[in-house]
């Protein structure tokens, strides 16, 4: 069966809506900047890809709004988006699976944080919201999805498992359509520990140059519907773009550093091919994991030159976290979402603040500036923490 995106919502630090980011992505825009969600000057490195101005929205339901914490809010934004655009009605076999990390810590964080420095309490509500699994819970209840739920969370990974999920799903029988992406807001448990690890740069990152650092933080929330072709044609949908399928791999090497060798990357793009029935001369564009830290961009693009061959240096790689930070569990989504946009905008999106290419990093990285380009197959890659590597093939619909 084949499967396709039919709505699709966004909100990052480029702005809030799919029209801010597909501007923001061919303008080369950067959202990353000085962090303000929380007091960072103590810290190694103090700026993120911030969502800045974030509210509950006037048609959020007044019970749902107040309990609703900096993810669910981000998460339901990019909902409403998705659902509005495809026209979904919920229903016993319309399912959601949401990629989840931080869930409602920002808010649990405060509150702890009130009670040690004797404030006035937040509402007990707020620690209600903490679970990683409540985002899913509340699109399912807001948007009337009463069929499969899952809240998938694996690291970085996340958000590219719950479209190749909700995909199976549809394939499957379980649902007819899902509404799938991934979610994380900014929380001072994520920004410290990344901070300890150091593997944030003090300023904003810089994939595959040779002076990079390490990665920005960023938050955000893309989120898709995907249902059968049949199914979308015969109600007469818009269909973005095809999802042709995705492969995953574990590197069972190390808590936090991936491979050296790239080989558990280059697994999970060659499975990601095979279940599309892709080959790599295909691939017209491949948005990188590209997380600006030293090994990271090293493996990447050694795993590329694997799958791709004498091609590799032929085909436009990009890494768009340097616009909207790493969003950990919503990378995923939000990189799969930057590919729909390529596809129907005819462009390339750049990596932005790489002025000086690393010699080992030598591929065509499309760097500072977007490129007019029609693409019709695109790649994207997710690696998480612990090993866990997911690969997502799109292709223009028609």
């Amino acid at each position: 069966m084949r499967v396709v995106i039919t709505g699709a919502g966004s909100i990052n630090a480029l702005g809030e809506g799919v029209d801010a980011f597909a501007d923001g992505l061919q303008r080369g825009r950067c959202g990353i900047a000085a962090l303000s969600l929380f007091e960072a000057a103590a810290y190694r490195s103090a700026c993120a890809a911030e969502v800045h101005d974030l509210a509950a929205p006037a048609w959020l339901p007044k019970p749902i709004a107040r309990r609703a914490s900096r993810s669910d809010l981000l998460a339901l934004i990019a909902a409403r988006e998705a659902v509005d655009g495809a026209v979904l009605a919920g229903g016993a076999d319309v399912g959601v699976v949401v990629g989840a990390t931080t869930g409602g810590m920002f808010g649990a964080e405060e509150q702890y944080r009130r009670r040690l420095g004797g404030l006035p309490p937040l509402r007990r509500s707020v620690m209600a919201a903490a679970p990683v699994s409540v985002s899913a819970d509340l699109l399912a209840k807001l948007f009337g999805c009463e069929g499969p739920r899952l809240t998938v969370s694996t690291a970085c990974s996340s958000g590219g498992n719950a479209l190749g999920i909700a995909a199976d799903w549809i394939r499957s029988g379980r649902a007819t359509a899902v509404l799938c992406g991934g979610v994380d807001s900014l929380c001072r448990m994520t920004f410290s520990g990344f901070n300890a690890l150091q593997a944030l740069d003090t300023v904003p990152c810089r994939p595959f140059d040779r002076d990079r650092a390490g990665l920005s933080l960023g938050e955000g929330a893309a989120m898709f519907v995907l249902e059968g072709a049949e199914r979308a044609q015969a109600r007469g949908a818009t269909v973005l773009a095809e999802f042709l399928g995705y492969g995953v791999s574990a590197d069972a090497h190390h808590i936090t550093q991936p491979r050296p060798d790239g080989a558990g990357a280059l697994r999970a793009m060659q499975r990601a091919l095979q279940e599309s029935g892709v080959a790599p001369e295909e691939l017209d564009y491949v948005n990188a994991h590209g997380t600006a830290t030293p090994l990271n961009d090293v493996l990447e693009t050694r795993a590329l030159k694997a799958l791709l061959g004498p091609r590799a240096y032929d085909v436009p790689v990009s890494s768009t976290k340097s616009m909207v930070g790493h969003c950990l569990a919503a990378a995923g989504a939000i990189e799969a979402l930057a590919c729909v946009l390529a596809l129907r905008g005819g462009f390339v999106p750049p990596t932005v603040n790489l002025k000086h290419p690393d010699p080992e990093c030598d591929l065509d990285y499309v760097a500072q500036h977007s490129r007019a380009q029609a693409i019709r197959t695109v790649l994207s890659n997710s690696y998480g923490f612990g090993g866990n590597n997911t690969s997502v093939v799109l292709r223009a619909w028609g």
